[in-house]
């Protein structure tokens, strides 16, 4: 398995704080916030549908980014190369290459930018600081473990020309809603399948726009939807003409069905027939018809429709591709929980060696580091410090070739990001390894940075309910916490301590173990390498999805009660009812993408598996078969039954793997989330990419149905 367990004891104080006990030299800091901590209807047209594109007034977009401009791409203090950057047309795509007419070129689009940074805010630039000033300085931040884009203009007002036109643009498509989402991306296709750049598409360009959107459709029946939808007879589609050849090709029988099923006359959906299909099929609780005359005023596009609280299929359609028809609970996304118990009643989303960006021999230490765990909703940080050669403390992985970042740096990066993401406590996990003299410079750096916000606990190892430590299993292949016999144990064990679990020193890969089997025992500081994009951090985002992300969620009552008789080996050690039998109709897909860096020719055979992550006796995975060919729209129709005995730690992880009969299925995305936040009915799961970010529109289309069953006498 692959894991060392530390622990510390944790007493009860007000509001959630604590005394704690580190083992030797390990420095407890504890930082604590200087704070208590819809969408619009659709266009009214009746097709629901057009080319769109996110561009803003003409005095909002710089004419320049279109017309472009040469800057300088920053690596490393050495490392500094002239590149040609150009905003395209779409107003979506930013092209850039090496010299004005090379023919190297490389883009990243609008979407995948989540931040704009002004100024020395990286490392790079900040050691470039003495050669040029701040103003001609910028930062491109990506969502997700992509490296950031450091740029140097030739003056602050071509900085500033793009600073504030990406920071508009991306503004414009954070604010989309679902269906300028779905029109981008068909907009999209189309500007990539019209290769000439006439604003047409000929029917040979629609046959290779179908490989390149993961489909491989009969030219016979490709052919009859084209020529239905070339209205003017021209040979080509243009604009709306190539919005009917969409709209026919993405048709959803599927959701007809189901539509057709509760509607009487098949065109519509009274808001007698909506509240009988929210309250017999989607299970939805009290104040239903009020529930759904909202849901008719948010998704149905056509005015006339809402003034008669009717539903029509698009309309329908809209609704169960929103938050609302999606699979997670969207009772579960804001802080909704209990937020005034101990720190050892919380699961806690932790990462280790949270300074690395890569490997654990020689890769890179960075504050970066810091930030995309902090953004990601970590409130455990691992600060590895040892004496640096000019005087002051170092960060990095000791005895090791990773390079190093200055300690002061890591806790002025504290100081300006430890709170943004959430508002509850960060634990600094300090491994102190500094003589006297830079310990003595850690502690005044840390005083004079974070000040009034550091809450620091001292060292008693006198407390007498401290537990012996248990025995793990620390190498890579396996080995249970305290073993069968000790699992109760450890359950009472960590409802009064803190216990935090990080990966073996074997790991040099910064691979990570499965944390499932910590959670199981009530640990509550799980900490993994979220730098390595995996299942195990699929878990670990699904557990924290809930609770507004604020990296805390609070552990079952079975797991908080210091008198318990749980056992993760023994399910019906837990009191309640069950277990619980969960049927997963996996239906269909949408506009899956293709495997990261294969041909454009290429169409993935899509499967789909459906895994349970839990206590032993709910461990289980089963899978669809493949579909062939279509990753467009693939159909499956296939159930998958399960049998959950505890549902309170079960996470459920759908993953879409291209199929392959000679070596091993490649990923194509995923989703996890906790079993207690599925919503039962028809819903779509909107997929993640093996870096957890969004890949609209990408989805599964199900249907869930859990059932509580009783145990056998």
């Amino acid at each position: 398995m692959g894991y060392t367990v530390t622990h510390v004891t944790c007493k009860e104080a007000q509001e959630a704080s604590a005394v704690w006990e580190f083992p030797k030299d390990c420095l407890a800091v504890h930082i604590l916030p200087g704070r208590c901590p819809s969408g619009q209807a659709p266009d009214d047209s009746p097709m629901a549908l057009h080319l769109y594109s996110p561009r803003p007034p003409p005095d909002e977009t710089p004419e320049q980014m279109q017309q472009g401009t040469l800057m300088r791409k920053v690596k490393s203090k050495s490392w500094k190369k002239q590149r040609y950057f150009k905003l395209q047309d779409d107003c979506m795509t930013v092209w850039y290459k090496s010299k004005k007419n090379g023919n190297t070129k490389y883009t990243f689009s609008i979407s995948d930018v989540e931040t704009v940074r002004e100024g020395h805010q990286s490392e790079v630039l900040q050691s470039l600081a003495e050669e040029f000033p701040p103003e001609h300085c910028f930062t491109v931040v990506f969502h997700g473990r992509r490296g950031n884009l450091d740029l140097i203009a030739g003056s602050p007002e071509e900085a500033q020309c793009w600073v504030r036109g990406l920071r508009r643009l991306v503004e414009i498509v954070t604010k989309m809603d679902q269906q300028e989402k779905m029109d981008q991306w068909i907009c999209d296709w189309f500007q990539k399948a019209d290769k000439n750049k006439d604003g047409r598409m000929s029917f040979k360009e629609v046959r290779q726009l179908l490989k390149m959107m993961n489909m491989d459709m009969n030219e016979d029946h490709a052919l009859r939807l084209f020529q239905m939808a070339d209205g003017s007879e021209s040979g080509t589609l243009e604009g709306e003409e190539f919005v009917l050849f969409y709209k026919a090709l993405t048709q959803r029988d599927e959701v007809l069905g189901v539509f057709q099923a509760f509607s009487q006359d098949g065109k519509k959906l009274t808001l007698l027939e909506f509240v009988d299909f929210l309250q017999q099929e989607q299970l939805e609780g009290e104040n239903t018809q009020e529930f759904a005359m909202e849901l008719i005023a948010r998704y149905e596009p056509s005015e006339s429709a809402r003034a008669r609280h009717v539903l029509s299929l698009d309309g329908f359609l809209l609704y169960l591709r929103s938050p609302e028809g999606a699979i997670f609970n969207p009772a579960h996304e804001p802080l909704c929980q209990d937020m005034t118990q101990p720190l050892c009643h919380y699961f806690i989303s932790s990462s280790h060696n949270t300074y690395l960006l890569e490997d654990q021999l020689r890769g890179q230490s960075s504050v970066e580091g810091y930030i995309r765990a902090l953004k990601r909703g970590c409130r455990c940080l691992e600060v590895d410090c040892w004496d640096g050669p000019s005087g002051e403390p170092v960060v990095y992985h000791g005895h090791t070739l990773t390079s190093k970042i200055p300690f002061k740096d890591v806790v002025s990066t504290l100081g300006q990001y430890a709170f943004q993401a959430s508002d509850y406590p960060v634990i600094l996990s300090l491994e102190n390894h500094c003589g006297p003299e830079q310990g003595d410079l850690m502690a005044q750096h840390l005083k004079g940075i974070l000040g009034e916000r550091l809450l620091t606990a001292p060292l008693d190892a006198r407390d007498p309910t401290q537990l012996p430590s248990p025995e793990v299993g620390d190498g890579l292949g396996g080995g249970r916490c305290g073993g069968l016999a000790h699992g109760n144990e450890f359950v009472r064990h960590n409802a009064q301590q803190l216990t935090r679990i990080y990966p073996s020193g074997l790991r040099t890969d910064s691979s990570n173990y499965d944390p499932q089997e910590m959670w199981n025992v009530g640990c509550q500081l799980v900490a993994l390498n979220v730098q390595t994009a995996g299942a195990e951090m699929d878990l670990c985002d699904g557990l924290f999805r809930q609770n507004a992300r604020c990296g805390y969620v609070l552990k079952p009552a079975f797991l908080r009660d210091a008198g318990t008789a749980f056992d993760p080996d023994n399910p019906r050690s837990r009191a309640g009812g069950g277990p619980w039998s969960l049927a997963i109709q996996v239906i269909s897909g949408q506009q899956l993408p293709k495997v990261a860096g294969s041909k454009a020719s290429a169409i993935v055979d899509p499967l789909v598996r459906v895994e349970i992550h839990g206590v032993p006796a709910d461990q289980a995975r089963l899978e669809t078969q493949a579909v062939d060919n279509n990753g467009f729209n693939p159909r499956w129709g296939e159930t998958l039954w399960f049998k959950v005995h505890v549902p309170e730690l079960a996470l459920v992880r759908f993953v879409v793997e291209d199929y392959d009969k000679t070596s091993r299925n490649d990923f194509v995305g995923q989703f996890t989330l906790p079993f207690a936040s599925i919503k039962s009915g028809y819903r779509h799961i909107h997929l993640l990419s093996k870096d957890g970010m969004a890949i609209p529109p990408s989805s599964l289309f199900v249907h869930v149905q859990i059932t509580e069953l009783p145990y056998p006498e």
